[in-house]
């Protein structure tokens, strides 16, 4: 089992009067080589879940296990580690760096794990290429559509090859046929070489073409289906968060 969260709960200003439980209490596994996308309307904790799968975030309380590593124990300096080797990130605004053009944009990753300059460079174009943006490789951000940046910043996700694409929103900013785009790449990433892709977005159409599809709301995940069947329905009330 690639992802095991168990129990986790995501608490701010925890005992206060105005505590909020962002995650309350979820269970979720996830195998290698799956396409599942996280569903909720904004609020729901969809992107709190995304934040802990990612290690971007650490729970209040319960177990995380990615690819057999604990990670609810690490340091930041460790989970920084584990992001850059395991998890390519998608956002919604793209987040590519202004002041440099694409090819540079998808380096910088690289450069920060150490990888020699020859081997960048094959790995670079190999990942423009594969979106399609090759020949803007030296186009900065504010020369490139929306559509483009998006590539590109998949194309920067994806050049190390890490076994997980975590993508959020990443179609939101877009005109449906440049999303339809977007997801075909993430797709093909699944199909041709069996990354595992986990897509938050609160659009049941962009959802529906995962082969599995996890609800949640009010941080609790509410139905998980996999090729149209309910595996899984609300569960009951679990224990209380710390105890």
């Amino acid at each position: 089992m690639l992802i095991d969260l168990r129990d986790v709960y995501k608490i701010y200003n925890e005992g206060q009067e105005s505590e909020v439980r962002a995650l309350d209490g979820v269970s979720l596994q996830i195998d290698r080589g799956e396409f599942v996308a996280i569903i909720g309307a904004s609020g729901s904790g969809k992107s709190t879940l995304m934040n802990i799968l990612g290690c971007l975030d650490i729970p209040t309380y319960g177990d995380y296990s990615l690819d057999g590593t604990d990670v609810t124990e690490l340091s930041d300096k460790q989970l920084a580690r584990i992001r850059n080797r395991e998890i390519g990130f998608v956002f919604q605004g793209y987040n590519l760096i202004s002041a440099l053009n694409a090819y540079e944009n998808v380096e910088l990753p690289l450069i920060y794990q150490g990888i020699g300059i020859m081997k960048r460079e094959d790995m670079v174009m190999e990942a423009l290429e594969r979106v399609k943006m090759a020949d803007r490789s030296g186009h900065k951000p504010s020369e490139m559509s929306g559509g483009q940046q998006q590539r590109v910043a998949i194309a920067r996700a994806i050049a190390a090859k890490p076994p997980i694409i975590m993508a959020d929103e990443p179609t939101g900013a877009l005109d449906s046929r440049t999303g339809r785009h977007v997801l075909e790449i993430l797709h093909g990433l699944h199909e041709q070489e069996g990354t595992t892709v986990i897509l938050i977005t609160h659009d049941n159409s962009i959802a529906a073409t995962a082969h599995r599809i996890v609800r949640i709301s009010d941080g609790k995940i509410v139905a998980d289906s996999k090729d149209g069947t309910s595996v899984m329905t609300e569960p009951a009330p679990g224990k209380a968060a710390g105890q």
